[in-house]
């Protein structure tokens, strides 16, 4: 499992990369980045993109440490997603990319 971290230049490319690959990952960065804080639904919404590809894009987020659980691990309901640190990285690294 990689990690998010600084590396030479202050990027981590492996990182990047990974999110850079993806459109859906690309997006839920992005919609973390602008909105701050949220559930998959309301990501969803900001996104425009289903459900059910929010929610499979942040387990492969949280496995890099893109994006942390904010509320218990127990708690079905009302479980809000943001970026790391790392994440928070990524989105400014990936909206110059892009932009």
């Amino acid at each position: 499992m990689a990690r998010v971290g600084a590396f030479e230049g202050g990027v981590d490319w492996d990182a990047l990369g990974f999110v850079a690959a993806s459109e859906y990952r690309c997006a839920v960065v992005a919609a973390l980045d602008v909105g701050g804080p949220a559930t998959p639904t309301t990501i969803s919404d900001r996104a425009d993109l289903a459900v059910t590809h929010v929610s499979r894009t942040l387990g492969e987020l949280r496995e890099r440490d893109v994006v942390e659980l904010l509320v218990p691990e127990e708690r079905s309901k009302g479980r809000f997603y943001g970026l790391t640190d790392g994440g928070q990285q990524l989105a400014d690294e990936t909206a110059e990319v892009s932009g």
